[in-house]
C-alpha cells in the first residue's frame, strides 16, 4: 500500500437475531405461558391473578423483543456505533483505534440456533466492553472489525507496546 492511500471500507449493518431473544428470555416465555394456561382454567382458584400475570409478562417480552430488534450496530471505516432503545434511542460510538481485544462465545442454546456473541474489549471509557449478542456463526465479525481497526492503528500512527 503506497502511503497516503486511503482504503474505503463498506459500513456493516448489525442487529442481533430474532432467535436471541428465545434464548435470552426463555424462562419468560415459558412463565408466561403456564400462566396463561392456569387463568384460562375456570376451576382454578385465582384464575384471574395468572390471567393478569401473564398480561403484564407478555408486555415485558413484547418490550424486551422490541428493544432487541431495534438495537443496531453499524461498523464504518473508524467507528463502530451502537443504537438502541425504544422510547429514548441512545447512541454510543466506539473509535475503532481503541480496540485491544476480542472474544467470541457461544453458549449451548446459541450453539443450536447457530449463533454467537461477540465481545469487544477497548480503551473507551464509557464502553470498556461492548458484548454483540445473536451475531450468526457464519460472520467472520472478528476479522472484518481487526482490519478496520489495524488501518486505523496504523493511519493514525498508534503502535502498542507489551510487557512480557
Amino acid at each position: 500500500m503506497r502511503e497516503g492511500t486511503v482504503i474505503r471500507f463498506r459500513t456493516i449493518f448489525l442487529q442481533p437475531h430474532w432467535l436471541q431473544f428465545i434464548i435470552n428470555e426463555l424462562p419468560g416465555i415459558l412463565l408466561t405461558g403456564g400462566c396463561l394456561i392456569i387463568g384460562g382454567i375456570d376451576a382454578m382458584p385465582f384464575a384471574n391473578w395468572f390471567l393478569a400475570a401473564a398480561i403484564l409478562l407478555s408486555l415485558r417480552l413484547l418490550y424486551a423483543f422490541v428493544y432487541l430488534r431495534r438495537t443496531e450496530y453499524r461498523i464504518n471505516g473508524e467507528q463502530l456505533i451502537m443504537e438502541h432503545g425504544v422510547f429514548t434511542r441512545k447512541s454510543d460510538y466506539l473509535e475503532l483505534y481503541r480496540i485491544v481485544d476480542f472474544n467470541e462465545n457461544r453458549t449451548l442454546p446459541q450453539q443450536i440456533c447457530g449463533l454467537k456473541s461477540v465481545t469487544i474489549y477497548s480503551g473507551d471509557r464509557s464502553n470498556p466492553k461492548l458484548i454483540i449478542p445473536g451475531v450468526k456463526n457464519d460472520l467472520d465479525l472478528v476479522s472484518l472489525i481487526r482490519e478496520r481497526v489495524e488501518y486505523n492503528k496504523q493511519r493514525k500512527g498508534i503502535y502498542e507496546i507489551t510487557n512480557r
